[in-house]
């Protein structure tokens, strides 16, 4: 599979667009529900949720400003408990997925936490019915690991996204769905290292071997 740089970020952006155009919507009606509602007990509902629609769409943000783009600055290292922070507040309001931690190390190169971030937006929606997601990450001899298991009823995963894991996916298939995946085959093979995953019917684990990273 060969993809241009300017066609993979416009993917990532159409991606993007489309998480975020659900709690920008929900903000959208909220405030029109405001202003025509009267009844202080449904204005007050109102009012929650859009303090909840304004969470969802800031730590969605916060999410992709990392994952996809080049939020962390250029230096070598970034605290991995940022990524936590960021998996953790995408399932915040997810009462239904529970996550495990295993981080042996405070700070890994870049390549890696956006592996590590875009592993558990992946893990996260192979859950559509709950479950658990254990993440474990370690940085070993200047070379990052990581494992992220989804476990649940019924797991959801695109082949097409374990293509392009793989870098398999024929030319011309691309889409916003697959480019995350897409982007982080290219980011292995400028490690040097590699991508795999394991399906099963109540479990899916994605693994990553980033040498230099």
């Amino acid at each position: 599979m060969t993809v241009s740089s300017v066609e993979l970020a416009s993917l990532l952006c159409s991606r993007l667009c489309h998480d975020m155009l659900s709690p920008v919507g929900a903000l959208s009606n909220g405030l029109e529900l405001l202003a025509d509602e009267k009844d202080p007990e449904m204005r007050q509902r109102c009012l929650e949720l859009l303090d909840q629609s304004a969470r969802i769409s800031a730590d969605k943000l916060k999410f992709f400003r990392l994952a996809f783009g080049a939020a962390g600055g250029f230096g070598e290292l970034i605290p991995v408990n940022e990524a936590r922070v960021l998996i953790d507040g995408l399932v915040a309001s997810n009462a239904r997925i529970s996550i495990n931690w295993a981080l042996s190390s405070e700070a890994m190169p870049k390549p890696a936490i956006k592996t590590l971030l875009n592993f558990g937006m992946i893990g996260i929606e192979a859950l559509p019915r709950g479950g658990t997601l254990d993440i474990a990450a370690e940085l070993r001899d200047g070379t990052s690991e990581i494992v992220v298991r989804s476990a649940g009823p019924r797991i959801a995963f695109d082949r097409d996204i374990g293509r392009a894991l793989e870098g398999a996916l024929p030319e011309g298939e691309l889409s916003s769905r697959t480019a995350p995946a897409a982007m982080l085959h290219q980011l292995a093979q400028e490690t040097g290292g590699g991508l795999q995953f394991v399906l099963a019917e109540d479990a899916l684990v994605l693994g990553a071997v980033l040498p230099g990273a």
